[in-house]
């Protein structure tokens, strides 16, 4: 009885608050706050004049126990937004009971569902959605290369339904198109505050031989290859790698469309990394020292190291690891490294774990050249050691040598002339 009264007074309190004029569409992605717990339904305030309703079977685990309690916050999915004065239903997506239609509205709507990775199979991920089992290619995983698909097992992520057959039997799921939408949004905001001489961080996305790629944040500029660094650069995979981050000076945009996603072309954008270096001093420490540093961060595409230099990345073919090999699988957060220092720019450090068996090779050869020369130079001639050791040897031994040896005669010497013939 207590239970019920204690019901009847939240959803009471809960009826007095200001009517709001917000109206939902069906598809559309909310957050909201429980205020209510029923036998079969959870009240959730969406913002609406009328709270939103989730069936309670949705928010529970499989033994039936709630998942959430009054004032957790929670996101559903309009399934049928009702009438002004009808309560809105709503339905959460990817954590409780789904079905094909629920999966079919997301689809239409392009509504985000919340999924777990299973299993890696041949070419993708097997991803459970609520109850329904679904397919997301490789080549929808990321932006870029997925890497070791491997890795992504236990993982949760949101996904885009693409497309559902035979009444939910074959589902298939992108979350690279999520990922790009989302890009789509931020190129806008970078874009209204992009100007020439602007500093920003970027991501090396793409490397040809006359210059790479940066990511800005949903668009993309152009570092020429003559704007890598200070004197001539063989090639750009020399000084940088793809996924490495950069930091970039806009040095001029170019006429065009300067919204993501609109009609035309994107304004091109050149970037220099070396403006940045002119004003930074020189790396300090010897060439080819080694270092030892704490793995701070592991991405798919390198890691970061901090180091008594400084923080820097090291990408994965700088890595000592088997051709595809994750470092997702192979390192530890707060795992202690030895790297050596490959360059800096823009006050961050590019480090190599596979170049440490080189450095210290190339350490010790300088070093025993310059114990070798110190050596010659102490040691000298066996004359050089007999002199320094015996400073009148010399003199010594030549006087018993002039005394043994007969003068020489010369010819107006008598004895020589009365010489019979």
């Amino acid at each position: 009885m207590a239970d019920d009264d204690d019901f009847a007074a939240l959803f009471e309190q809960s009826q007095q608050r200001t009517p709001s004029t917000r109206r939902l569409k069906a598809g559309e992605v909310v957050d909201g706050t429980v205020v209510a717990i029923a036998d079969d339904v959870v009240f959730v305030d969406v913002g609406t004049k009328a709270e939103g309703r989730i069936a309670r079977t949705d928010l529970s685990d499989e033994h039936g126990k709630l998942r959430v309690g009054v004032g957790d916050r929670v996101r559903a999915t309009v399934i049928d937004p009702g009438g002004r004065d009808a309560p809105v239903l709503a339905v959460q997506l990817g954590r409780g009971g789904v079905d094909a239609s629920l999966l079919e509205t997301a689809a239409t709507a392009g509504t985000p569902v919340e999924g777990e990775i299973v299993k890696a199979v041949k070419a993708g991920l097997e991803v459970m959605i609520g109850n329904i089992r679904a397919f997301c290619p490789a080549s929808q995983v990321e932006l870029g290369p997925s890497g070791d698909l491997a890795a992504w097992v236990g993982q949760r992520h949101f996904f885009r339904v693409l497309e559902v057959r035979d009444h939910g039997r074959s589902v298939v799921v992108s979350r690279r198109a999520l990922l790009q939408a989302e890009r789509e949004q931020q190129a806008e905001a970078v874009l209204a505050r992009l100007e020439v001489g602007a500093e920003l961080d970027g991501i090396v996305q793409t490397i040809q031989p006359y210059g790479v790629f940066v990511d800005l944040g949903g668009i993309e500029g152009l570092v020429h290859v003559s704007e890598l660094g200070h004197g001539r650069v063989a090639s750009p995979s020399d000084v940088v790698s793809v996924g490495e981050q950069v930091r970039v000076k806009v040095l001029a945009i170019e006429a065009g469309i300067a919204k993501a996603g609109g009609k035309g072309s994107a304004p091109r954008i050149s970037l220099s990394m070396k403006a940045l270096v002119q004003a930074e001093p020189a790396a300090s420490g010897p060439e080819d020292q080694v270092l030892t540093g704490t793995v701070s961060r592991i991405e798919g595409n390198g890691i970061f190291v901090d180091t008594p230099r400084g923080g820097g990345f090291v990408p994965v073919a700088e890595l000592d690891l088997p051709p595809g090999g994750d470092p997702r699988r192979t390192y530890a957060v707060g795992q202690t490294i030895d790297v050596v220092v490959l360059r800096s720019s823009g006050g961050k450090l590019r480090l190599s774990v596979r170049k440490v068996a080189e450095a210290e090779a190339r350490r010790n050869y300088r070093d025993f050249r310059s114990n070798a020369g110190k050596s010659s130079g102490a040691l000298g001639s066996l004359g050089d050691l007999l002199r320094d050791r015996l400073p009148d040897a010399p003199a010594a031994a030549a006087a018993p040598a002039a005394a043994a040896k007969p003068p020489r005669r010369k010819a107006t010497d008598p004895a020589v002339r009365s010489k019979p013939r």
